[in-house]
Formats: C-alpha cells, sequence, structure tokens
C-alpha cells in the first residue's frame, strides 16, 4: 500500500506542482520548451505505470462493506462522466491546449462549455467517486483519491494561467461560463440547448458507455461491470 500512495504522490505532484505552477516557466527557461515536454511526458508516463502496478499489488482492504446500491449509482455517473469526456474532447475549449484562438470570438463559450468550461475534470471527478464509492477498499480511495484531488486543482490551475495570459479576452468568456456545471446557467448569465451541445456527441458518449460497460471494462480491468456478465 505504501508503494501505490507513494506512487500516486508523485503522479500528484509531477501533473499539480511542476506543470501547474510557475515551476514549469523555470523548467523551460533552463532546459528549451521541447526538451521539458518530453521530460515531463516521460515522468508522467512513468509514474502513472508506477500507479497502475502498485494499485494491482496493493492488498485488498475493504473500508465499507459491498453495498449493491452503490454498484448500481456508479452506472449513471458513469455514463454522465463519459459523455462528459467526449464532448470535452468534441468541442472547442479555450481552457483546453491550443484551444486559446476561441477566446477571440465575442461567444468564445458554446455548447458544453456554456455548463461548464472544464467538461473533461468535471467528467474525472464524477468518475473518481463512483469508483471511490462502488470499490469501498483502501487502495481505490487512495488511486481513485489521486486522480479526484488532480481534477479539483485542475480547473483552478488553468483559470488562473488563462487569466494571466490572456487578460483582456479572458473575462468575457468567464461571463459566459463557470466551472460548477450549470452555475452560469441559474445565474443567467448563458443558456444552452441540446442541439446546440450536439446529439451525436451526446449519442457517442452513451455508445462508449455501453461498450465499456458490455466488453472494454472487463477485458482492460477484469472485472465485468454488469452483473452476470
Amino acid at each position: 500500500m505504501i508503494s501505490l500512495l507513494l506512487a500516486s504522490l508523485l503522479f500528484l505532484g509531477i501533473q499539480a506542482v511542476v506543470s501547474g505552477t510557475a515551476m514549469r516557466a523555470i523548467l523551460i527557461s533552463k532546459i528549451g520548451q521541447g526538451a521539458y515536454l518530453g521530460l515531463f511526458s516521460i515522468l508522467s508516463a512513468g509514474a502513472l505505470f508506477w500507479v497502475v502496478l502498485a494499485y494491482g499489488a496493493a492488498p485488498h482492504e475493504m473500508l465499507w462493506v459491498d453495498v449493491p446500491g452503490l454498484k448500481m449509482l456508479a452506472v449513471p455517473m458513469m455514463l454522465i462522466a463519459i459523455v462528459l469526456a467526449v464532448l470535452a474532447f468534441s468541442t472547442p475549449n479555450p481552457t483546453a491546449a491550443g484551444g486559446e484562438q476561441a477566446l477571440g470570438g465575442e461567444q468564445s463559450a458554446k455548447g458544453i462549455i456554456k455548463i461548464t468550461r472544464h467538461p473533461f475534470l468535471v467528467g474525472v471527478t464524477i468518475w473518481s467517486v463512483a469508483h471511490i464509492l462502488a470499490n469501498g477498499d483502501l487502495a481505490s480511495v487512495i488511486l481513485f483519491g489521486g486522480f479526484l484531488a488532480l481534477s479539483l486543482i485542475g480547473p483552478v490551475q488553468i483559470d488562473a494561467k488563462r487569466a494571466a495570459k490572456h487578460p483582456e479576452t479572458w473575462p468575457r468568456f468567464l461571463a459566459q461560463t463557470s466551472w460548477l456545471p450549470c452555475a452560469a446557467i441559474l445565474q443567467g448569465r448563458t443558456k444552452v440547448t441540446l442541439g446546440e451541445i450536439g446529439w451525436g456527441r451526446i449519442g457517442g458518449g452513451v455508445a462508449l458507455l455501453l461498450l465499456i460497460l458490455l466488453l472494454g471494462h472487463e477485458w482492460a480491468i477484469g472485472i465485468p461491470v454488469l452483473p452476470g456478465n
């Protein structure tokens, strides 16, 4: 369990401290952007690989009893998480890497970005909580707790970096969206329809969830999700 904890802390530190703070700019100034990106990718992949290995080798120490209701709750939570992930990668977003050009327009928040400007990280939050609740063991709390922490720290760090880099256009974008899902809509700052979000994108997320439930999860993890599957 110590190995899993250290691996998770290393991965969290690389993402949140090295990439998410001023340390990134300092390292780039010292070794260059190309070398930084290469080193960062290698360290991230290595830390993630260690996390996966340590999780597989960790003892199964239950923190709460197996509750069927929590496992069933994980399915709709995963539907939301996966749909958000599909929407995140198929919708232009000024918070995404290389997406800053979308800040130039009057309406820089479109589709799912009007609901939350961080759809992927919100999806990771839901994914992490779903797995913690469904599994109920210490190793899962450490593993998915690390991803949960990243999904909560990430939006704050991304927003701060974008605000510093685009002081003129970023406030207009903030006025059209929110990090907390639906907050901007409830506050009357924006409106959105399912058609604008994209029925095809939503359908793609549902199809991906079905693929994971029927085949992917058991193939990749070795654990079937659906009873009797």
